[in-house]
């Protein structure tokens, strides 16, 4: 049985010219009455789609129509609903952040990859860190940290040396990012239900961003992070590509 496919696509030329071939070849069902939705782009468009189709239930194919396409699979037009019913599901949970402004203010968002704390200024952010009530590190001079998925530890939490996770290893990661003080603290590995606390030191000589999944909140002076396992996002990837696969493959290169 052929699945109802919405097809969404990012507003790079490739991926409109492909949302246009697909449509003509396969249709396009409604977006409220879709077994799947096909999104095509790269993996920003992805987590943009992940978002948007939250609380739907609907699983989410990627093509990539873009330049790295870790979340997504190869593109081609032929035998779509073939490589749909064959298709793999891996099942994952964001991140919730709350994020408290030096007015007071409080502002939530979710993120699939990753939360991070970024200095705004020239001067180097000094962060507190606290994990499940309990004072961890003091204090922290950086250009920032973040909290990793599973799913988002081969995107910048990598690029900040952080370690590959396992997309069934129930950790998160917490990685510093070009740490000042101390010397060497790279980061540490945290259950996945952990509650991270970051508190922002002296945030006006030093002020300080957050930023979930691109969705950011300057000016912070407190920031609470944690798992929110009852938000789930399905992807589906073809067999042998999946993302644990992916994750793994990506440790060798």
């Amino acid at each position: 049985m052929t699945p109802n496919v919405h097809f969404t696509a990012s507003h790079a030329e490739p991926a409109r010219l492909a949302l246009a071939r697909l449509i003509d070849r396969y249709g396009q069902a409604d977006a409220a009455r879709a077994d799947v939705v096909v999104a095509l782009g790269g993996d920003g468009f992805m987590l943009q789609t992940l978002h948007a189709t939250r609380g739907r239930g609907v699983p989410v194919y990627g093509m990539n129509r873009g330049t790295v396409g870790f979340l997504m699979n190869a593109y081609a037009e032929d035998d779509l609903p073939d490589r749909l019913s064959l298709a793999e599901e891996t099942t994952i949970n964001p991140l919730r952040m709350r994020a408290t402004c030096a007015d007071q203010t409080c502002h939530e968002a979710l993120a699939i990859n990753e939360v991070s704390l970024l200095r705004e200024g020239p001067q180097a952010a000094k962060l507190r860190i606290h994990v499940d009530g309990r004072l961890r590190m003091e204090e922290l001079v950086c250009d920032g940290a973040l909290v990793s998925t599973p799913a988002g530890s081969t995107a910048y939490n990598y690029s900040a040396h952080g370690p590959i996770l396992p997309i069934g290893s129930e950790v998160l990661a917490l990685t510093a990012i070009a740490p000042f003080r101390p010397r060497r603290w790279r980061g540490a590995l945290l259950p996945k239900d952990a509650e991270v606390v970051v508190e922002v030191l002296n945030p006006e000589r030093r002020p300080v961003m957050a930023d979930a999944d691109s969705r950011s909140v300057r000016h912070v002076t407190r920031v609470e992070i944690r798992s929110a396992c009852d938000i789930s996002h399905r992807l589906l990837f073809d067999p042998g590509h999946g993302l644990d696969e992916r994750l793994l493959r990506e440790q060798f290169v």
